[in-house]
């Protein structure tokens, strides 16, 4: 992976648990990934940290009228502010649209370990506080002691997010993060004690999943997709063929079984509930 040295800068941002902006000291250094990313005028881009998913703060279908919402705020925004206090900032305000207007310091320093970037430009990325030992644009083999000092592998630690594999993840990697996700759930850390994705839940309003139930952010998004185009309904009678156009391809773990998303989600009624624990999924690229 790439080693890239930088600052991270949060005001007049609105980062979560799983995604920040990042201004690298080289911007040269981005050619070096396998995809472009998408960068501003000083070379900053966005950041998806790799391999975990946050509850959302604020997402926005993008098709209907249903606007900006939101998961439970309790791990939601616990996730987005304990990514930052690890990353080193202090008194941090929020604005409208969860938009930081003040934080101290205005930035800090942090390094990042990548390779490509996904297909909304951001550079998919393991996140790490401070100053690297290794030089800057140096390719770098991301062992098991490096990657518990990631942003990614303290989230996952603390039970805070999901993990949302992909499949261009090393699966060494992909390992460990197993190992510390089965012992927070385990612990009952963070949003573990009250998850809902595997348990079920019954879904009887749109409050009831941007302010009740806390389930994976994955399927959070594709119900909300759905509910955004069903005028008012919360009915789930057309859901499973709506997933099925979307066409999200996943891997099964251990059996390295190929199949749709809708495959491992179940229906019945108004119940819905995924049926594969989040780390036994690897997700395909688009």
């Amino acid at each position: 992976m790439t080693l890239i040295q930088g600052n991270f800068r949060i005001v007049k941002t609105a980062p979560d648990g799983d995604s920040i902006r990042f201004y690298p000291q080289n911007p040269e250094l981005w050619k070096k990934l396998q995809t472009p990313v998408s960068t501003n005028r000083s070379g900053g881009a966005q950041l998806r940290l790799d391999a975990i998913d946050a509850l959302e703060t604020h997402y926005r279908p993008k098709m209907g009228s249903i606007g900006i919402q939101h998961q439970p705020a309790e791990f939601a925004d616990a996730a987005a502010s304990e990514l930052l206090k690890f990353l080193g900032f202090q008194n941090v305000t929020r604005g409208s649209n969860q938009v930081i207007t003040a934080a101290e310091p205005e930035e800090v320093p942090g390094f990042i370990l990548t390779r490509f970037a996904d297909t909304y430009g951001r550079a998919v990325a393991f996140v790490f506080k401070g100053d690297s030992e290794q030089e800057d644009g140096s390719s770098i083999y991301l062992e098991k002691s490096l990657l518990k000092k990631s942003a990614n592998y303290h989230l996952l630690a603390k039970g805070l997010v999901y993990p949302t594999f992909y499949s261009k993840l090393y699966p060494d990697i992909r390992k460990q993060l197993i190992a510390v996700t089965e012992k927070a759930r385990t612990d009952k850390k963070g949003l573990w004690s009250s998850d809902k994705t595997n348990k079920g839940f019954l879904l009887e309003e749109l409050e009831t999943i941007t302010d009740k139930v806390v389930i994976l952010p994955k399927l959070f998004r594709r119900l909300l997709d759905y509910l955004a185009i069903n005028d008012g309904s919360v009915a789930l009678d057309g859901f499973i063929n709506f997933l099925e156009s979307k066409k999200d391809k996943v891997i099964i773990l251990p059996d390295s079984h190929v199949t749709g998303f809708d495959f491992v989600v179940k229906v019945d009624g108004q119940n819905i509930k995924l049926t594969v624990q989040p780390e036994d999924l690897v997700f395909m690229e688009k």
